[in-house]
């Protein structure tokens, strides 16, 4: 089986049997995975080999680097911060100066240290063990459960489905999200995929085609080679074949189709091809949304909504209703247009839920967030900007919104299941919506998700790399006045503690380098008391892209007063791989007041390779994502009934081993898959 397929099991909790394998040391290996890093095999004990103790070490780590300081954390506070500069200052000379990266750098000062054998209280793990027919089972029903999925894919879930269609060429009777079917479309230059899709997607396949190809974002100077050319001829072709041609929302980027089919020396063959063709390059404008700015232009905000709503979806009204109910001149008139609300579409219906419930877009200047190419693309609103903005939303207005939204939400999920189990814990498990710029790997929560953290625990954040120089970790602190401070490479010889340490900065780490930092929260309170927020962030000082080397990233929790290595696989909650094409990746942060560790695993369009150079302010939006809704509430409103035992349910929702049927589905935080696909 690919090691593709493998990773992606073995991050929902499988080790899959290589049936070629010797099964002479199965205590062993039941052993050596307990003792190194703490799993439990809960079911094909049998089925153990000794290369899984290997592939798990991949997973979780076992041989990393050592960081710069290697008796990290005691033997970093134990010098003074003149050293600790000279230090480091000493190691810039001979990597930078010198051009010496060849191996790796370690202090010159640091005081001699030996380590205690490891003596930490852990987490198991509990995994199972399947055969390779099991897998492939398996691994069906995840890529069909993510072509169910209305929403982008990451890159690690698109690459296992991208894999498995190249391999197994399954029989693909929906793709859901135009997002996958346009880039199967273009990766796989297989027609087959056309039939998801309408014309007006070409543009999407053009862009795609464009940036993946010749890493040019500019979609309107196209350079396109000839073999290229005639593909997207064939595709538009094969949707007028398939009379899939909708014209009039073409006509919303006419402009870009004119340059598109110029470029493509485009010749209509048919009536219809030659009515489009007509249509993109005459001046008369087709567009519904044209019609319905003619109506807000008019102040007629009902007869908006409607256009919409007939010549678009009752969707294109929901992603319009901030610019809908700003144009309200009344509340009576904003209760209307809230009232004429009538969609089962569940993905909208809560990405609105979470917009509305967002406080920070009710502010006189906003942030704005999209992703372009996986990878999170920010606005800021100028002051500009802001001054010639119409589309401000009352707070009460919001708040109707937000009851009218849910009202639909629970009538649209009402009765999905049957008899339903949820652990409580699955109130601060987020829903996977955001996730297309997010990294992949073991432990992996949706974005906004929240983790307790343990007392007498502190956090360890790590990322270790190869084939490049020098990766940065780093740590940037939200105040409650707006102010950001920086706690890097740059700032952490003066601010040494127990409260915050850092391992030092490993500049020469090509053939393998890392980086940690350790947070005691009650110890950080205190130190910082206008603190409210910690976020972590990876940028690739070398400024070379992410994918372009090794990185991984994540995080340990580790007693106080810790003990054994500096990197131990026991206390890794978390390790996943940064591979973005950017140079700058947001990873997770600390609710400092709340005690808890929140996800976030976002990658940024940039080039920005040094932290603290841009505001961090606008992932506030993601803190308060699960009390709007999360795992417990969106199961809450799909049961049809609730049960208190799991051995009674139909549908176990919980991360823990529990009691249930054989015939029980399980949906784990990590089944992104099964939610992604329940969700439409």
């Amino acid at each position: 089986m690919k090691l593709i397929y493998k990773e992606h099991l073995f991050e929902k909790g499988y080790l899959v049997c290589d049936p070629s394998a010797d099964a002479d040391d199965v205590f062993e290996v039941l052993f050596s995975l307990a003792s190194l890093f703490n799993i439990r095999i809960v079911s094909g004990q049998k089925l153990a080999r000794r290369d899984m103790i290997a592939f798990a070490s991949e997973q979780l780590g076992v041989n990393v680097p050592q960081p710069f300081y290697r008796g990290f954390p005691q033997t970093v506070r134990e010098m003074s911060p003149d050293l600790l500069l000279f230090d480091q200052l000493l190691h810039y000379t001979k990597t930078y100066g010198l051009g010496m990266f060849e191996e790796a750098g370690y202090s010159y000062f640091e005081p001699l240290f030996e380590r205690v054998a490891f003596r930490e209280k852990t987490a198991i793990r509990d995994y199972v063990i399947i055969t390779e027919d099991e897998a492939y089972k398996k691994l069906n029903e995840i890529v069909g459960n993510l072509l169910l999925g209305s929403r982008p894919l990451n890159d690690s879930q698109y690459a296992v489905v991208l894999e498995y269609v190249k391999e197994f060429d399954p029989e693909i009777e929906r793709c859901v999200s135009k997002n996958t079917a346009i880039r199967l479309l273009a990766d796989s230059r297989n027609l087959r995929f056309v039939r998801f899709l309408s014309m007006s997607d070409v543009i999407k396949l053009v862009d795609e085609i464009n940036y993946r190809c010749y890493q040019n974002e500019n979609i309107k100077k196209l350079n396109l080679k000839n073999q290229d050319r005639k593909f997207i001829t064939a595709v538009i072709n094969g949707l007028f074949e398939a009379r899939r041609c909708d014209i009039e929302t073409c006509c919303e980027k006419k402009a870009i189709w004119c340059g598109l089919l110029h470029h493509i020396h485009y010749q209509p063959h048919d009536e219809l091809s030659m009515r489009f063709v007509a249509c993109m390059r005459g001046k008369e404008n087709l567009s519904a949304y044209a019609r319905f700015e003619k109506a807000l232009s008019e102040q007629d905000v009902s007869k908006a909504a409607a256009i919409l709503r007939a010549e678009k979806s009752e969707a294109a009204v929901l992603r319009n209703l901030s610019y809908l109910i700003s144009r309200c001149r009344t509340p009576e008139e904003a209760a209307s247009v809230a009232d004429s609300i009538r969609s089962d579409n569940v993905v909208v219906l809560i990405q609105l839920l979470l917009h509305f419930s967002d406080r920070s877009c009710r502010k006189e200047k906003r942030d704005f967030i999209f992703t372009k190419y996986n990878r999170l693309k920010i606005h800021s609103e100028t002051d500009a900007e802001a001054e010639k903005r119409r589309s401000f939303v009352p707070e009460q207005y919001a708040d109707l919104i937000c009851a009218k939204i849910r009202e639909n939400l629970c009538n649209a999920l009402k009765g999905r299941l049957g008899k339903v189990y949820i652990d409580p814990g699955m109130r601060s498990i987020a829903l996977p919506l955001q996730e297309n710029a997010s990294q992949g790997g073991v432990g992996v929560l949706p974005k906004g998700s929240r983790i307790a953290i343990e007392p007498g625990k502190k956090i360890r954040a790590f990322t270790y790399w190869e084939k490049v120089n020098d990766i940065d970790l780093s740590v940037i602190g939200l105040c409650r006045d707006g102010r950001q401070a920086e706690f890097s490479w740059r700032t952490m010889y003066r601010n040494q503690s127990a409260a915050i340490t850092f391992s030092g900065d490993q500049t020469s780490g090509f053939h393998g380098g890392s980086e940690y930092f350790d947070i005691d929260v009650a110890a950080f309170r205190k130190a910082y008391p206008d603190m409210t927020h910690l976020i972590f962030c990876d940028n690739v000082y070398s400024a070379a892209d992410f994918n372009s080397c090794y990185c991984k990233a994540g995080y340990m929790t580790r007693e106080i007063d810790d003990s054994g290595e500096v990197f131990e696989p026991k206390t890794v909650r978390s390790s996943f791989l940064i591979n973005c094409d950017s140079t700058f990746a947001y990873l997770f942060a600390i609710d400092l007041e709340k005690n808890e560790f929140i996800w976030l695993n976002a990658a940024r369009q940039s080039a920005v390779h040094v932290a603290g150079a841009t505001s961090l302010h606008f992932l506030t939006r993601y803190f308060d994502v699960v009390p709007v809704i999360n795992m417990y509430t969106f199961f809450d409103m799909a049961a049809a009934e609730l049960v208190g035992d799991p051995a009674e349910a139909d549908v176990v929702v919980s991360d823990n081993t529990a009691d249930h049927t054989d015939s029980a589905e399980i949906i784990r935080s990590c089944d992104f898959d099964k939610v992604l696909a329940l969700m439409n």
